[in-house]
Order: C-alpha cells, then structure tokens, then sequence
C-alpha cells in the first residue's frame, strides 16, 4: 500500500518530526511511503534518505500563493497513484482537498495540527471544502471538539488520534545525565529545559519574564536551557539581557540530542499562548521529568496538575513564577515522583508503536470502506 504524506514543510517542529517518525514506522511495516513539502524543506533530509523514504518539494513560498502547486502535487499524484494521501497542517490540507479535484485519490485524510489553525476565514474555508477530503483528525481531544463546535468539521468526520513518542529512545539515563549535566557545566544548577522554535505561539517572553521574577535564591541556583531558533530568538536574547538573567538563560539553538537533553534537566517548562498536542511534553514526561506548563491546548491530556506537573494560565508571568518557584522547593524524591507518574501516563497512553497502529487501522477501515462502495 500507498501513502502520500503531504506537508508544508519539513523543519524541526513538532508536526513535521511527528510525521516523520509516524512515516518512518510505516516505512518499516511495509508500507511505501512518500513526502511532499509545499515549502523546501531545511530538516530531515538524510533521515528520510537512509530510511529511503523519498521527498519532494512543491517549490511554493512562505506567504505567495502560487495555483501551480495544484498542478504540480496532481502531477505526482497521478504519477505515483498513492492509495492515501495524508495532509498535515492547514495550508497543505486546503491544498490537497483542492487538488483533488483533478488529481482523484481513493482516500484523504487531513490532520489538524492545533487548537487554532489561524483566522475564522481559515476555519470557514475547511467546512466548504470538508466534502473533498474524507476524514480530519485533531491530535488532541480538546482540539477535535472545538473544531465540531465551530463548524469548521462535521462531527461524524472527526477523528481523534495523538502524536505519539518511543518510550525506549526517550527514556531516563542516569548515565548520560551525568555527562550531558558536566558537558553543559550545570552540574551544581537546577536545571530547567524548553525546547521550541522562537515564534509567538511558544512566546517565549513570558517564559523569560517569569524566570526573572523567580525569587533570588532560586535565580541564583538555576538556569534556563533554551533549545532551538527561530525568528521571534534576538528578541528574546534583549529580553533576558533586559531583564539582568543573561548569564542565567542559555540559548543552545538547534539541537539533535534533545533526549539527552530533557536526561540533564531538572523539570522542563513550557509557556505557550495555544498548541495541538506538543511532542515535546511527551517527550519530557517519557525522560521521567516533572513539568510546569501553560493550560491551552491538549497540554492538560499530558500534564495532570499536582500529579506529574502544575499548570498555570497562558500570558502570565507571574503564575508561570510561582508555579516554577513551587516546583524547585520541592523535595527532589517528590519531584522524581511526579516524572516517573508522567513516564508511565506516556507509556500507557502515547507509545509511538501503538499510535502508529492506529493510523494503520485508519488508513486500512477507510480503504475497505472506499471499496465497498
């Protein structure tokens, strides 16, 4: 069997390393697989390529609609014959349900990233064009009901189905922690980590702000791991210079080891305004660390407040203070408590091997459904 994952572009965000690792297993469990980028792509190449997993770009540019991608992704459609095309992310979705209409394909399905995918326009423009794709899936349960109740997607066409995380490559390491601690030289320094793109979803502000509002003898002992780059990343660099905890806040840009990462931290926070279902948390909660985190999104479907993390409302850099002050005065056999309760709700209930069962069972219930008609 064939799937076209459709995408708009290849980065190391949470969507796109979702999807390859999702295309990566099927690629594995004998499916051929296929990527299509509306934008070039900047991660994942060799990746991909060792695993031999094609991908090819529609060429498009960020912001400049371009009608051609419509002939292009229908020309290798009709070419390759997938027996699924899978889009990913609003721009790609609208595009593959357009393109549809010249390019037929016996199933589409288009997954919905976030709890916003933009504009009401945006949403609007799902619900006329929901008849050209045959499901849509949320990664997270609050997702897929806000997207029922606004209209965007008939109930009986949405589906929930959740980013999922190898519990055995994410995993604690009392080894590698050790090392990693002595590498960043953070060995005597609670450690907290974030690992995102610098844009205004993660808004990292408020993460700064409250960082610098923690209590002096907390600041002092700590220090803030940043991983990762992005626009919004000057910015946020003046802020903390801003603020006076420069020597405290460490920007690592882009980084591969992030399990070994989230192995060297103490606790991981995350402030964002909105998300889907972040891997990140997943991924954190899998390393076995505890979690301080914004309430939006699926982020309450990971993190149980007062069980393996707290939860704090988005924008608020003082809740987002106490919340993290409350974590660090903790004792550390409490706090290993609470990681560990976190690894086992991951295990349970995000094992990648099992979400990517479910997609198999998806993709297979809808093929038979379309041959029987």
């Amino acid at each position: 069997m064939r799937v076209l994952f459709v995408i708009n572009s290849l980065a190391y965000g949470g969507a796109e390393t979702q999807l390859v690792r999702v295309a990566t297993r099927l690629k594995q469990r004998g499916w051929e697989v296929r990527i299509v980028t509306l934008l070039p792509s900047k991660a994942y190449a060799e990746e991909l390529e060792s695993v031999g997993i094609p991908a090819a770009t529609l060429r498009m540019r960020r912001k400049v609609p371009d009608p051609r991608a419509i002939l292009r992704l229908a020309s290798i459609i009709r070419e390759w014959k997938p027996d699924i095309v899978h889009s990913h992310m609003v721009h790609a979705n609208i595009l593959a349900r357009v393109t549809r209409l010249i390019a037929p394909v016996s199933v589409l399905i288009c997954s919905i990233r976030s709890i916003y995918e933009g504009s009401r326009a945006r949403e609007i423009l799902y619900r006329l064009t929901d008849p050209l794709c045959d499901i849509s899936t949320h990664v997270c349960q609050v997702g897929a009901e806000r997207f029922v109740r606004v209209g965007a997607v008939p109930a009986h066409k949405m589906r929930y189905l959740p980013n999922g995380v190898d519990p055995t490559i994410f995993a604690p390491d009392a080894e590698v922690r050790r090392k990693i601690r002595a590498d960043l030289g953070v060995e005597n320094a609670f450690a907290w980590l974030a690992v995102a793109r610098f844009e205004e979803p993660k808004d990292h502000f408020t993460m700064v702000r409250a960082f610098a509002m923690l209590p002096a003898p907390s600041q002092a002992r700590s220090v803030l791991l940043l991983a990762g780059d992005g626009p919004l990343r000057a910015q946020i660099e003046d802020e903390a210079s801003t603020l006076g905890v420069q020597s405290r806040v460490r920007f690592l840009g882009i980084r591969r080891d992030i399990a070994n990462l989230m192995n060297a931290s103490d606790a991981y926070v995350m402030s964002s305004a909105w998300e889907g279902l972040p891997n990140v948390l997943l991924e954190a909660h899998a390393c076995g660390l505890p979690i301080v985190a914004t309430d939006v999104g699926g982020n309450r479907e990971i993190v149980a407040d007062g069980v393996t993390g707290f939860l704090v409302p988005p924008r608020q850099p003082e809740a987002l203070a106490r919340a993290m002050e409350q974590m660090m005065q903790m004792e550390e056999q409490a706090r290993r408590q609470m990681g560990d309760r976190g690894r086992e709700h991951i295990v349970q209930n995000y094992s990648l091997e099992h979400v990517v069962q479910r997609w198999e069972s998806l993709y297979r219930e809808l093929l038979i459904r379309k041959g029987s008609q």
